[in-house]
């Protein structure tokens, strides 16, 4: 575990006893492993509560022609039934492009999309109703996948190119090869299912308890919706039970219908999504296909690249734009292309709206590249390791297809030292003897290198507010614009604002994200939570210090920096007060203890229509090593060890960050091996349940498992604390399973280039092993 001295960020008044950068127990893990932590579906419900449920369409596309609900309504337990008809406002819940409906009025345009909502006095009675609705459908054709769009030329907005240098270079280098990978979708799979909560208030006011990533734009649309001003509507989450992503955007359905139903009844009114309805109505990772055409010397440097990218974004835009721009970020991974063209289709489709999920476009770009580094490799007979290396940034290499300068490339460092640590040169020459001498197993190795963005990609979204009380007895009421879904968000502000006070984390009291505190928030998400609202806190809680700290400076005739906060007390020339004395001091002479604070990105630009610019403040990276064993008979494997050396900054807490990482390599692993999805000829979802679709579990994590944080670490760039960002970049450490089992079957079938698509499944890997008529 890495361990730092502390050094203030720039600015920083005196504090003496650090409570950063110190790994310190989640604020909520007591109450999690004692089974008392509120979700929202803990809350006590109040009399008169409404359990609905949507019915929805037997079509992945289809005309409404006409709509009987009489059964419906005359079912037991039913109190009301709603139709788009119904909404007395906007009939959207989409973040931008206004084209998500809460209920669909003349077309549907994917199998399961809501139709009309059922509010009965029980969750069982609403659901019973809901598959009484009598629907006429005329049948229309139904695009399902990215080569159905393709082929009908039907995107959510025109293809985007990202260009650099001369693209005539690929005809001039010694070696050429093309290739093709797919890359499946993945279901965030969170283990609390969307759920919202809407209780009616005074003068036409809905408070809206909800597991959200973004309680601001659920406020927003949710105003829209019926017709009231977003100060009418509030919106508050205390915890979810995880979100990757899945709780961003599409938490607002689940609200919406919530909130129209007890605004429309005067009843408060629950939407809990089982886990089937769940999977087949909210939007996954995109899909992706990825088309190279690679030059190389050689040595295995790259010369020139043109890669074309193509995702099936669903039947709105939802985030789409953004998260495939990101995996046009990210085509580069670590590796320096002098002469790139990245070509970015974006497909519509009569499917389930793809959205944000943990990388955000990001691993799909990332894996492209890592897949074109292996190819060269095993084109030119090298460990892929070495041309990895030679294709790294450095000095005199290093702008991006997006002309940002890597000034901060660590990733070559990171490299070296973990091949060092895992004996990857020792256990490389031990696989290609074993693979040598085994007739029916074959093990693989990979070192892969992640270098990920850190900043919103919408430049306006990086920014963040909150708001610090401290009361008469010296506690603390800490309230930001972020939202906790495990992460350890709150525990890190907590421990800044702690820092900022020279208090104990008991003094601090972490309090619900409500919009009727701090205003007009972002989404917590492009891992930026504490980046952005662990600044804000700090802001705010810096206010009160230099208050108090004028108050105390005044009284004994010294200079304010010279206040000292510390242990639980505070120093001034020779007097020495606890915090709650001083805090009552400052009540008595009616200087005020409560402070808002704002933070917004600094140095970020980016000019979408020529695809150039600084849309990160700063880069994440990190470096992991995985062996894997396959089976060539079943086409099973098992991955047998993960080293993994990750650069988080000087982090905040060691303990938060060295969980996220396991989480997020051990979720990678998931997507790129056994989470599958699969839809049938209608576009239904098949795997819609645990029965079908499988995640990752406490066998599937690597026996062996070294993880560590870089103790170089550090950040040029002013984030809190110097610390960086840590809940995305590690999703793909992930990737060196992938290059792993892509070397095993190569070993395997001695073919240059294999074709294992991902997820890897034991399907997949044994139709590269025997051939695609398998």
């Amino acid at each position: 575990m890495a361990e730092h001295a502390h050094t203030p960020p720039p600015h920083t008044p005196k504090v003496h006893t650090s409570k950063v950068h110190t790994s310190l127990a989640h604020d909520s893990a007591p109450l999690h492993v004692s089974g008392t932590a509120l979700y929202a579906d803990d809350v006590a419900e109040p009399a008169g509560m409404l359990h609905l449920a949507f019915g929805r369409a037997p079509h992945a596309h289809a005309k409404i022609v006409s709509l009987d609900l009489s059964a419906v309504r005359a079912a037991p337990g039913v109190v009301a039934v709603f139709t788009a008809a119904d909404i007395p406002g906007d009939n959207n819940v989409a973040p931008v492009a206004r084209d998500d409906r809460l209920l669909a009025a003349d077309e549907v345009v994917f199998m399961g999309q809501p139709v009309f909502l059922v509010a009965a006095t029980s969750a069982k009675a609403a659901r019973v109703a809901a598959k009484l609705g009598r629907i006429d459908y005329e049948a229309l054709p139904a695009l399902l996948n990215i080569a159905e769009a393709k082929a009908a030329h039907s995107l959510i907005e025109a293809s985007q190119v990202m260009r650099r240098g001369d693209m005539a270079e690929l005809a001039a280098a010694p070696h050429r090869i093309q290739g093709a990978l797919e890359i499946g979708g993945q279901d965030h799979f969170y283990l609390e299912g969307q759920i919202s909560v809407a209780t009616p208030m005074e003068q036409g006011g809905v408070h809206l308890l909800c597991s959200t990533q973004h309680p601001s734009e659920v406020q927003h649309l949710v105003a829209h919706l019926l017709g009231v001003t977003s100060a009418d509507v509030t919106v508050e989450v205390r915890r979810m039970g995880g979100g990757f992503g899945g709780k961003e955007t599409q938490a607002s359905l689940f609200a919406a219908a919530a909130a129209l139903v007890a605004a429309k009844t005067g009843r408060p009114a629950k939407y809990r999504a089982d886990r089937d309805e769940d999977m087949q109505i909210t939007g996954k990772r995109h899909d992706f296909t990825a088309n190279y055409d690679v030059a190389f010397d050689n040595e295995g440097r790259i010369r020139a690249l043109r890669l074309e990218l193509a995702s099936r974004c669903g039947c709105s835009t939802d985030l789409s734009p953004a998260i495939n721009d990101r995996a046009m970020f990210h085509a580069d991974n670590c590796y320096f292309l002098e002469n790139v063209e990245i070509v970015s289709h974006r497909y519509r489709t009569h499917t389930v709206s793809n959205t944000a999920f943990r990388g955000f476009g990001g691993p799909q770009g990332m894996l492209a590249i890592e897949r074109v580094m292996d190819a060269i490799a095993l084109h030119l007979g090298r460990d892929p390791l070495s041309v990895r290396q030679t294709n790294f940034y450095g000095p005199e290499r290093n702008l991006t297809p997006y002309q940002m300068a890597v000034t901060d490339f660590v990733a070559d460092r990171l490299v070296e030292e973990l091949k060092t640590a895992a004996d990857y040169d020792v256990r490389k020459a031990e696989i290609d003897a074993f693979n040598a001498s085994h007739p029916y197993l074959r093990r693989g190795i990979a070192c892969t290198p992640v270098k990920f963005g850190i900043s919103f990609t919408t430049s306006h979204l990086n920014q963040a507010g909150a708001l610090v009380h401290a009361y008469v007895d010296g506690s603390i009421a800490l309230n930001h614009g972020g939202t906790e879904m495990g992460q350890g968000l709150n525990t890190k502000v907590a421990q800044i604002v702690a820092d900022v006070f020279g208090l104990g984390l008991e003094r601090i009291r972490i309090t619900s994200t409500r919009t009727d505190k701090v205003p007009n928030t972002s989404a917590t998400a492009a891992s930026s939570g504490t980046d952005l609202n662990g600044w804000a806190a700090w802001n705010a809680a810096t206010t009160i210090r230099e208050r108090l700290a004028e108050l105390m400076a005044a009284r004994n005739d010294v200079a304010a920096d010279s206040v000292v906060f510390e242990g639980g007390v505070v120093r001034a020339g020779d007097e020495v007060l606890g915090f709650a004395e001083v805090c009552r001091l400052a009540h008595l002479n009616r200087i005020s203890l409560s402070a808002t604070g704002f933070y917004a990105t600094p140095k970020i630009h980016y000019d979408r229509k020529t695809h150039t610019g600084r849309p990160f403040l700063y880069f994440a990276y990190g470096a992991a090593v995985s062996e894997v064993l396959i089976d060539t008979f079943t086409g099973e494997h098992k991955v047998l060890r993960a080293d993994i050396l990750h650069d988080v900054g000087r982090s905040i807490n060691p303990a938060l960050d060295l969980g996220q990482i396991e989480g997020a390599y051990l979720q990678g692993q998931g997507w790129l091996t056994f989470e599958e999805l699969v839809y049938d000829a209608k576009g239904r979802l098949l795997t819609h349940a645990p029965s079908t679709y499988k995640i990752p579990c406490a066998s599937d994590r690597p026996a062996v498992m070294n993880i560590h944080l870089w103790r170089a670490g550090d950040n040029r760039e002013p984030t809190i604390h110097r610390s960086k960002a840590v809940g995305e970049p590690p999703f793909m450490l992930a990737n060196s399973v992938f290059s792993a089992l892509t070397c095993a079957v190569a070993a395997a079938t001695g073919d240059p280039r294999p074709t294992l698509d991902a997820p890897a499944t034991p399907e997949r890997i044994l139709r590269a092993v025997k051939g695609s008529s398998l």
